[in-house]
C-alpha cells in the first residue's frame, strides 16, 4: 500500500526487497599454515639451495677460467704481433731490472721514476692488446692494491706472470760481458722466435702470483721456472721463489708460444720463498715436471 496516498501499488510493481548485508557474511574462512609446515617449506628451500650453490659455484668459476684463458691467449697472440714488427724478437720482460728499484720497464708498463706506478698504456704490448691494458683475471685472488711500491713492486700485470728467463730475455745463454754497457744492453735482448724449438711445449705467459708475507699476495709478472739458469745451464741445488698461482680450484691456466692454452694442477711439491713464505700455503707451486722444460726452448 502507498502509506502516503492510501492507495495500492500496480500490480507490475513488486514491493522493493531490503537487502541487509551482514559483515564478512560472504568471506571465505581461511587457514593459516602451521608451524610444521612452514619449518618442512624452509626445509625443502635450504635442501634446493644446498644442491643449487656448488653447481651455480661451480660454473661461475667455470666462466672465470674461460675469460682468463682468453686474457692469457691475447697476451700471447699480442707478444707474437710485437715479434712480427720487431724482427722476431719477443718483449723483453724487465730489461732494466738492475737498475734502482727495479727499474722502469717492464712487459706490461712504464714508470717515470721507481716511486710510481706503470703505465700500461704506454706499456710496450699496449698496441696489441684490445683497450691497450693488461686485462685482469677474473678470479678472486686478494691482490693487495695500494701498496707502496717497495712491497708492491709488480702490481699492474693483471696476475699474469711472462717467460722472462727464456722468452723475455737471453738469460738462458752463456755470454760474456766485458763492460757494463754491454751488460746493460742485454737486458733489452730477447729469444727469436726461430729459436724457440718446442712452441708447443714453452711457457710464454701463466697465472702468476708472488706472496712476500705469510697472509697476502701480490701480482707478480714474471712466470719463474723451478730452478735458475747460470751459463747456460739450470743450477739444480736450490729452488726459485714459486710464482705459478693455482687459482683456479687448484688449477693455473698457462699459455704456451704456440698459441693455445690449457691449465695444470699443482704437483706435490712444498718448498719456502725468499720471503720465508710456505708457496703451498699460498697456492704457489709447480706443475710437472717440476724443472725448467715447460720454460726452456729445447
Amino acid at each position: 500500500m502507498d502509506l502516503q496516498a492510501g492507495k495500492a501499488l500496480p500490480e507490475n510493481l513488486a514491493e522493493p526487497a531490503v537487502l541487509v548485508f551482514e559483515p564478512f557474511m560472504f568471506a571465505e574462512k581461511r587457514k593459516a599454515f602451521s608451524l610444521i609446515e612452514l619449518l618442512v617449506v624452509i626445509s625443502v628451500v635450504a635442501l634446493l639451495m644446498a644442491v643449487l650453490m656448488p653447481a651455480l659455484a661451480s660454473a661461475r668459476a667455470q666462466a672465470h677460467r674461460m675469460v682468463c684463458r682468453s686474457n692469457l691467449r691475447q697476451l700471447v697472440l699480442a707478444n707474437s704481433g710485437y715479434a712480427v714488427e720487431n724482427d722476431g724478437y719477443y718483449v723483453p720482460a724487465a730489461p732494466d731490472i738492475t737498475a734502482e728499484m727495479g727499474g722502469l720497464y717492464r712487459w706490461h708498463g712504464v714508470r717515470s721514476n721507481p716511486d710510481e706506478p706503470f703505465d700500461p698504456m704506454k706499456g710496450p704490448l699496449a698496441g696489441y692488446l684490445a683497450g691497450g691494458e693488461v686485462k685482469k683475471c677474473p678470479e678472486k685472488a686478494n691482490f693487495v692494491d695500494g701498496q707502496d711500491w717497495n712491497t708492491n713492486f709488480e702490481q699492474g700485470c693483471g696476475g699474469y706472470g711472462y717467460n722472462h728467463v727464456y722468452l723475455g730475455s737471453r738469460n738462458w745463454q752463456d755470454r760474456q760481458f766485458k763492460t757494463l754497457e754491454q751488460a746493460q744492453r742485454a737486458g733489452w735482448e730477447t729469444t727469436k722466435t726461430t729459436e724457440v724449438g718446442r712452441p708447443t711445449e714453452t711457457l710464454m705467459f701463466a697465472d702468476t702470483a708472488m706472496s712476500n708475507r705469510q697472509s697476502y699476495l701480490i701480482e707478480y709478472s714474471f712466470a719463474e721456472p723451478p730452478f735458475y739458469v747460470y751459463k747456460g745451464k739450470p743450477v739444480t741445488s736450490y729452488y726459485l721463489s714459486a710464482s705459478i698461482h693455482f687459482r683456479h680450484r687448484g688449477r693455473a691456466n698457462v699459455g704456451w708460444t704456440d698459441g693455445h692454452v690449457d691449465s695444470h694442477e699443482m704437483a706435490n711439491f712444498d718448498t719456502s720463498n725468499a720471503y720465508g713464505v710456505d708457496c703451498a700455503d699460498m697456492g704457489l707451486g709447480w706443475f710437472e715436471p717440476v724443472d725448467n722444460r715447460p720454460f726452456d726452448l729445447e
